[in-house]
């Protein structure tokens, strides 16, 4: 039997946003300070797993309508391939480049490779964590 509890969905969707934007600065400020892809991936999912309680699976997979396990594979695809494509260039596996661009918003930026990196870590992370969730959840 659902009950509909009105007050905890309606906090999980502000929550949940705010948690997803805490998510996205960890990722990006990873590469300066402490975070990264893997601590971005982890809160990311922390956030899906709130409105897995709040709503449920069916609710979320409608939100979210894609396999977690492609995302794994996509994910691997960015990290992988960001190793290999430092090989092109006749440099050790995994050497990253960089550069410093004017973008018209941001002004001065610097732009990493590592991103990617970091980018392929943050989908295996989310993909590998909610399809380890949503089995044990579909299993009750």
């Amino acid at each position: 039997m659902k009950t509909s509890d009105v007050i905890l969905q309606t906090m999980t969707k502000v929550i949940s946003f705010i948690i997803v934007l805490f998510a996205l600065h960890l990722f990006f400020a990873g590469h300066y300070h402490p975070g990264g892809g893997f601590v971005g991936g982890l809160i990311t999912s922390g956030a899906i797993v709130l409105l897995l309680l709040a709503y449920d699976i069916k609710t979320v997979a409608k939100i979210f309508p894609f396999d977690y396990k492609i995302l794994i594979g996509l994910g691997l695809l960015f990290a992988v391939g960001t190793g290999v494509g430092s090989l092109l260039f006749g440099v050790p596996f995994l050497t990253h480049a960089f550069g410093h661009f004017h973008l018209p918003l941001l002004g001065e930026t610097s732009l990493h490779t590592a991103v990617l990196f970091d980018t392929g870590v943050y989908l295996v992370v989310v993909g590998v964590t909610m399809t380890i969730i949503q089995t044990i959840g579909e299993s009750e």
